[in-house]
C-alpha cells in the first residue's frame, strides 16, 4: 500500500506505516526527524501520486480554537481563510482513503464536524490531548490500551522556542494504531 503522511517533520506515522511493510512518504515544509522517506517541500507537489491513503496533519496555528482571541485579526488579514482552504483541498484530494487530524478547531463549524475524537490515554498514553479525526473511506480507531493517571502534559507545556513541534507530535500508539487498524481495513476491502 501507498500511504502519504501529510505535513509530518517527526516520521513517527510514516515509520509506523513502514513498520507493516508499506510504502510511506511523510512531507512536510520542515526536514524529517529521523532518517526515512521524506519530501521535503509542498504536499501539493506530490498529492497526485497515486496514493492509497493519506494521514494529513494541517497545522492548526490559525485553526486552533486555543488561538480564539487572534481570530478577528487572522480572518481579516485572511491567513484563517487561507487555512481552512488548505484543509478543503486536503479533504478533496484524489486519494481514496484519508484521515485528516486536527485539535478543536473551526474546522468542525467551517467546513463539517469530525468523524471521531480520540485522546492518547486510548492508546497507551497518560496525556489527555482531545484530538478530531475527520474521515473519508476509514472507520473509527477503536482504543488499543486505555491507561489511567492522565494527565494534560501537553496543554500544560510552558513557553519554548519548540514549544509547538512538540504539542503537535503525533503519540506512538495512536500511528501503530493508525497504521495496524486503518492499513488492514483497507488490505480487506
Amino acid at each position: 500500500m501507498r500511504v502519504l503522511i501529510a505535513c509530518e517533520y517527526s516520521g513517527t506515522v510514516r515509520d509506523a506505516f513502514k513498520a507493516l511493510g508499506h510504502y510511506a512518504l511523510s512531507c512536510d515544509l520542515l526536514p524529517t526527524e529521523k532518517p526515512g522517506n521524506h519530501y521535503q517541500g509542498d504536499i501539493l507537489d506530490v498529492i497526485n501520486n497515486g496514493w492509497d491513503l493519506m494521514i494529513a496533519h494541517p497545522p492548526c496555528t490559525h485553526l486552533a480554537v486555543s488561538g480564539a482571541r487572534h481570530f478577528a485579526a487572522k480572518k481579516e488579514s485572511g491567513v484563517q481563510d487561507e487555512a481552512l482552504d488548505f484543509v478543503r483541498t486536503l479533504l478533496d484530494a484524489p486519494i481514496k482513503h484519508i484521515a485528516l487530524e486536527n485539535p478543536i478547531s473551526i474546522i468542525s463549524t467551517r467546513i463539517r464536524k469530525p468523524e471521531q475524537i480520540i485522546q492518547p490515554w486510548w492508546f497507551g498514553h497518560g496525556e489527555t490531548k482531545a484530538t478530531r479525526l475527520w474521515l473519508k473511506n476509514l472507520p473509527p480507531l477503536t482504543p488499543t490500551d486505555i491507561v489511567s493517571g492522565r494527565e494534560a502534559r501537553i496543554h500544560k507545556m510552558g513557553p519554548s522556542p519548540d514549544r509547538w513541534k512538540e504539542r503537535s507530535r503525533t503519540f506512538p500508539g495512536i500511528a501503530n494504531a493508525m497504521a495496524n487498524q486503518w492499513s488492514t481495513y483497507i488490505e480487506n476491502l
